[in-house]
């Protein structure tokens, strides 16, 4: 059974970088079991970034019933993010499907998140998704693979990928823990492309690795990638001016090395 130590001593290996937003997503299962479970791996990740000066983010999204109720936080994408959305040293991010929980310095991680109740996208590029990028942020993947790397959607968005949001707005909604109820509005994620273009974002790993995109280790049992964000939107860029028009995600084939050779 892996401890809190443990942990501690493989996530240093990753050589984790100084000062920037780390965006963290997991697989329980794939780490093998662990004294204290979630609770014990939020804790060593947010002692191991702290440690940098950096700020560590973690989805906590509830996307699944369009609601997020403060009065009763949790997250419908896993038993970290379940910890996270509850935990008293995390600023949550006030997003009612995509929410991102912060934790390190307080007054920075408020303002890091702060631009969320304004935004109509689901990880858009004006709030904490796109502050990840704008800060030359990582993605630590713990046994998972780029299908769950949500910031592709916000990279995606900033580069105008055609066919990835609807123009209609559907309702989504925030209930405070007083008991009140705020009503949003956002553009979602559109299906013509794909029912769910993130199932194929594996097709750009081979792109990523070819420029030095990520850095692999391990945590527990779990493979584990530590991507350099700003790289992997340099390298979409690319492939996305040479492709052109054409629609990359519809299938899950792998990438016409032309593309980013």
């Amino acid at each position: 059974m892996l401890t809190k130590k443990d942990l501690l001593n493989q996530i240093e290996k990753l050589n984790l970088p100084c000062g920037k937003p780390i965006i963290v997503h997991t697989s329980m299962k794939a780490i093998g079991e662990i004294d204290g479970g979630a609770k014990t791996l939020l804790e060593a990740l947010i002692s191991a970034v702290s440690e940098k000066n950096g700020l560590l983010c973690v989805p906590t999204h509830t996307w699944d019933t369009l609601v997020m109720d403060l009065g009763n936080p949790t997250s419908c994408i896993g038993a970290l993010p379940t910890v996270a959305s509850a935990h008293p040293l995390g600023v949550r991010s006030m997003h009612p499907t995509h929410s991102i929980t912060v934790f390190g310095d307080n007054e920075r991680a408020v303002k890091f998140v702060e631009n969320e109740a304004n935004v109509d996208t689901p990880t858009s590029p004006e709030g904490s998704y796109g502050n990840i990028i704008k800060e030359n942020g990582y993605a630590l993947l713990i046994g998972v693979d780029q299908r769950k790397n949500t910031i592709i959607h916000c990279i995606e968005e900033m580069l105008g990928v055609k066919n990835r949001l609807t123009e209609e707005k559907i309702e989504a909604t925030i209930i405070h823990k007083n008991g009140d109820i705020e009503k949003r509005l956002l553009h979602w994620f559109d299906d013509a492309a794909s029912s769910d273009v993130s199932l194929n974002f594996g097709k750009f790993e081979p792109a990523f690795r070819h420029y030095g995109c990520i850095e692999d280790g391990l945590i527990g049992n779990a493979k584990t990638q530590l991507c350099d964000i700003g790289k992997m939107k340099q390298v979409m860029e690319k492939i996305y001016e040479n492709a052109g028009e054409t629609e990359l995600l519809s299938d899950d084939l792998p990438l016409d090395k032309n593309l980013y050779i």
